[in-house]
């Protein structure tokens, strides 16, 4: 059986459609569709049914699929290994969300940048977690972080950490709220501080709001920009209460110049996956990276 249909078919099972398959292997659709078609001739049996969205396959192409990826994992993994040579650096693409790409991923993987024959060069793009997961699977991407586990077969997704959810203000805000008033109804005494958000749908306030308070926030967003780093900054100004990542305001609450508005027995949780394409950690360059950030992770919970 010929090697490159089953690379097709496995790509295209993964992918769950001939047209992004063909992006994913730099071929036309109907060069991945006549190939499929070749393998179903060859095995006289159907792999995939035809939906208007896609394709999703039979029994007999989960089976052959179960079967054929993990060896064909394991040429990539040879081949790939075998011309890593040294003689020259990989470029790994990463992608994610800003300010956790910046603060914590970047300088988690500075270090394997470096001319020591097993670097990489790193192209790092941001985007939130339905842009990074679509660029991921179209192929312009390596390595993804997000908060959205991804569904089906082409991407893989592992547990990365998770980031906790603090409600801070600047101090002068502590004394214009009522401390009794906020032990008893906290949502009631916050609902006339100003709000400031990445987003005009108040993303973060109003997981935090339903998981903490069972309300939705009162106030609307008073400013809204698309980075918590800015978002911190206004912050400390005195512009209004904020929800952030305690690992982005944690030097800030030393500080003194933000304060904690709340404390909840069980603090807001958000957990951060690290997505690549399936089958490509086998590439020396991509699978040093995801072990890095692993490893980095474990000091970040």
């Amino acid at each position: 059986m010929d090697l490159a249909l089953l690379r097709t078919f496995v790509t295209v099972h993964r992918a769950g459609s001939f047209t992004r398959a063909a992006a994913l292997l730099g071929l036309s659709q109907p060069a991945v569709t006549s190939q499929i078609r070749t393998l179903e001739r060859q095995l006289g049996r159907p792999l995939f049914l035809r939906q208007a969205r896609g394709v999703t396959p039979t029994t007999i192409g989960d089976e052959l699929a179960h079967k054929a990826a993990p060896h064909l994992d394991a040429l990539v993994e040879i081949t790939e290994t075998g011309l890593d040579d040294g003689s020259s650096l990989r470029t790994l693409h990463l992608a994610g969300p800003p300010e956790f790409t910046a603060e914590r991923a970047l300088p988690a993987l500075a270090e394997l940048t470096g001319e020591d024959g097993h670097g990489f060069t790193l192209r790092a793009s941001f985007g939130n977690a339905e842009e990074t997961l679509e660029g991921l699977a179209a192929g312009h991407h390596d390595l993804a972080i997000g908060t959205a586990r991804p569904r089906g077969a082409l991407l893989t997704a592992t547990p990365l950490c998770d980031e906790e959810h603090v409600l801070v203000a600047s101090p002068h805000w502590t004394e214009r709220i009522d401390t009794g008033a906020l032990r008893h109804d906290a949502a009631l005494a916050l609902k006339h501080v100003p709000v400031v958000e990445v987003h005009e749908s108040l993303p973060l306030v109003s997981r935090y709001w339903a998981s903490v308070f069972d309300s939705c926030p009162a106030a609307p967003g008073t400013v809204v920009v698309p980075d918590l780093r800015a978002v911190l900054a206004c912050v400390v100004t005195g512009a209004g209460l904020a929800v952030l990542p305690r690992y982005l305001c944690a030097a800030a609450l030393e500080r003194g110049e933000v304060v904690a508005l709340y404390e909840p027995a069980v603090p807001p949780l958000r957990t951060y996956f690290l997505v690549v394409r399936t089958g490509t950690l086998a590439m020396p360059h991509i699978g040093r990276a995801h072990e890095s950030l692993l490893r980095a992770a474990a000091d970040w919970n």
